[in-house]
């Protein structure tokens, strides 16, 4: 048993070494979900991808992306149900999408001084800002260290802490899911495009456009923006939020868990919560319009 299991890995190796990237198969017309025109913003050194929709007088709405997608791949099914009544800001962050991708430690806190960097450079300030998944920490990270820049926060498919696993118990998971990745840069794009699909989060006309954006990635800058989220504990800081607050949980949430959302909603002074039922993490994908139904009408009040 033992020498077919090391035949098998050592043909997989060379399948990996020498063979060619076979994409998986898709049908039918495949395009572009949106055409969303975008510019980059130069801050110290590096550039940041900003993509704009909606009416250019309409008061402004910032969203921020989770781990793995950039801007687009993240909203692109929320994006429409908001740019009709407002001036949608989207900033890919840095190791993301087509924003720079920098060698080094990358860290949360470092990630909102970035986009509060950005947004005095495009003018902005004193407006909402909505975050979702490694995105909502980003916000939260921001409300705490450049007040007034932020009007309200709507914080998405995350929490304060996370993740609440030891870090002897994670890392070591994150460092093998690295090592992996490095060698076979296919892997994980393939499963987390199998899962989407399989999952309805991305119609089937995009799928040839998702898979390219799955595996547009550095995979060591990929897992430096992992190691942040592990180590992101916002939880002493919670209760020194003050401005208006909305909480968005989806309630079979597989990644950041219900309970942990929850939590970081009882701590955030008056924060308010509006439950995604029977969504996973990917609720931007799967339940856009509720998503979008809840940050429109707590932007309005």
């Amino acid at each position: 048993m033992k020498k077919w299991l090391w035949r098998g890995l050592g043909l997989w190796a060379l399948w990996r070494l020498f063979g060619p990237e076979v994409p998986p198969r898709f049908s039918g017309r495949q395009e572009r979900p949106l055409d969303v025109p975008g510019r980059t913003v130069s801050v110290g050194r590096s550039e940041f991808l900003v993509r704009e929709a909606g009416p250019p007088e309409a008061p402004p709405l910032v969203l921020l992306h989770g781990w793995l997608y950039d801007s687009l791949a993240t909203w692109h099914r929320v994006l429409p149900h908001l740019s009709a009544d407002h001036r949608v800001v989207m900033i890919d962050l840095r190791n993301h999408g087509k924003s720079d991708h920098t060698r080094g430690r990358f860290d949360i806190t470092e990630a909102a001084d970035e986009v509060a960097l950005v947004l005095a450079r495009l003018g902005l300030g004193g407006v909402p800002v909505v975050g979702y998944s490694m995105g909502g920490m980003v916000a939260m990270a921001l409300v705490d260290r450049h007040p007034g820049l932020v009007s309200r926060v709507v914080l998405g498919a995350t929490a304060a802490h996370p993740v609440d696993f030891p870090r002897w118990a994670t890392v070591p998971l994150f460092v093998a899911g690295r090592a992996l990745g490095r060698f076979d840069r296919l892997g994980l794009p393939r499963l987390s495009h199998w899962y989407l699909s399989a999952a309805g989060a991305v119609d089937p006309r995009h799928s040839a456009w998702l898979w390219d954006q799955l595996l547009d990635r550095d995979i060591d800058l990929y897992y430096e923006s992992g190691f942040s989220i592990l180590r992101f504990d916002f939880t002493d800081r919670a209760k020194f939020v003050d401005i208006p607050t909305l909480v968005v949980i989806p309630t079979r949430d597989q990644l950041v868990f219900p309970r942990l959302q929850y939590a970081t909603a009882s701590a955030i002074p008056g924060a308010e919560i509006a439950e995604i039922v029977d969504a996973r993490h990917e609720a931007v994908l799967t339940h856009p319009t509720e998503v979008a139904k809840a940050i429109r009408e707590f932007v309005a009040e």
